[in-house]
């Protein structure tokens, strides 16, 4: 196995018994979400539905018979299961990658217990070399973007892309990382930002990390 592998099989043992007829997953969007995924396609563990941050996740888990669900229809998921682009030592992490980074923050939110799962690279001793994506209401791109750059942050709109929440993308470098709570809560002041990738508010659990040879918790 990859360590991408690794990394979601000891999630999987880690919760395994937790599964049961009236349990809730919360199901994140990415390559290393899927591995995952397909675990659960395999082991077929028993659960009353699931809660995807993606319509990507979700046509993955319907094809193995789960039921899909709606946040609103269910309250909170027992366990939320979801990568990263980046992750420290304080369980902050860096998400939006995939575009899918407002679904993943309420559901991680809403969820008893958040499991991040990555591999070696992703784990970094400061954030700033993936840029950090901001959702911002079309109307408000060039807007939030002037605000940002005077932040001291370099935005870069992501042509082409469109969130399931039909919002658009800017990735931003070069911000301010000695606090990221508060650069995660300044992004989000901005009006016509929906959400960003930051997750120091809302940080992970538990974090699982495998580099192939080795799979371990931080």
């Amino acid at each position: 196995m990859n360590p991408k592998e690794k990394a979601a099989q000891y999630a999987f043992e880690k919760i395994e018994k937790k599964f049961h007829k009236d349990f809730i997953l919360g199901i994140g969007t990415g390559s290393t979400t899927n591995c995952f995924i397909e675990i659960l396609k395999e082991k077929k563990p028993e659960m009353k539905c699931f809660v995807s941050s993606s319509s990507a996740s979700s046509d993955l888990l319907k094809d193995a018979g789960y039921i899909d669900a709606e946040l609103n229809d269910v309250g909170g998921p027992d366990i939320y299961v979801d990568g990263a682009d980046e992750v420290n030592s304080k369980f902050e992490l860096i998400k939006g990658g995939g575009g899918a980074l407002t679904r993943e923050k309420i559901i991680a939110s809403a969820s008893q217990k958040f499991i991040c799962i990555v591999d070696q690279t992703k784990v970094v001793d400061r954030f700033g070399k993936f840029p950090v994506a901001v959702e911002v209401i079309p109307m408000a791109r060039s807007y939030v973007s002037r605000q940002i750059v005077a932040m001291g942050g370099r935005p870069n709109y992501r042509i082409g892309f469109l969130t399931d929440n039909g919002n658009q993308i800017i990735d931003v470098l070069n911000l301010n990382f000695d606090v990221p709570f508060e650069t995660e809560g300044r992004i989000n002041k901005i009006p016509g930002v929906v959400e960003n990738g930051i997750f120091s508010a809302r940080k992970a659990d538990y974090i699982v990390v495998s580099d192939g040879a080795k799979t371990y918790e931080l």
